[in-house]
């Protein structure tokens, strides 16, 4: 499966974005989505997960509250809604599939990964 990112932009503290992963393949609804960011020299760390139907959504603490995954299967499309952005929100965001079902934070534990969006939130 090949995974398209997009949806990043600049916008100021307090506001809204919402990002897009578009997936190729018919098999897109057996494989669950996380959300990664990677901040400036730093390792990609995990922000949000939805499982194959979307029945099942997990966050990390620090955009729990704030952030809410989805997706439609029928447009093969995993959506990351994000309010309330903050400065320490700027990040480049990934999307990435993985063939198994389980709620997984550990990005070596994706089996594709799409191009990344950058965000950035103004102060």
């Amino acid at each position: 499966v090949q995974l398209q990112a997009s949806g990043g932009g600049l916008v100021q503290t307090g506001g809204s974005l919402r990002l897009s992963c578009a997936a190729s393949g018919r098999t897109f609804s057996t494989y669950s989505i996380g959300w990664f960011r990677q901040f400036p020299g730093k390792e990609r760390e995990f922000v949000a997960h939805i499982s194959w139907s979307g029945g099942a959504t997990n966050y990390a603490d620090s955009v729990k509250g704030r952030f809410t995954i989805s997706r439609d299967n029928a447009k093969n499309t995993v959506y990351l809604q994000m309010n309330s952005l903050k400065p320490e929100d700027t990040a480049v965001y990934y999307c990435a599939a993985s063939r198994t079902n389980s709620y997984n934070v550990i990005k070596d534990r994706y089996d594709y990964w799409g191009q990344g969006t950058l965000v950035t939130v103004s102060s």
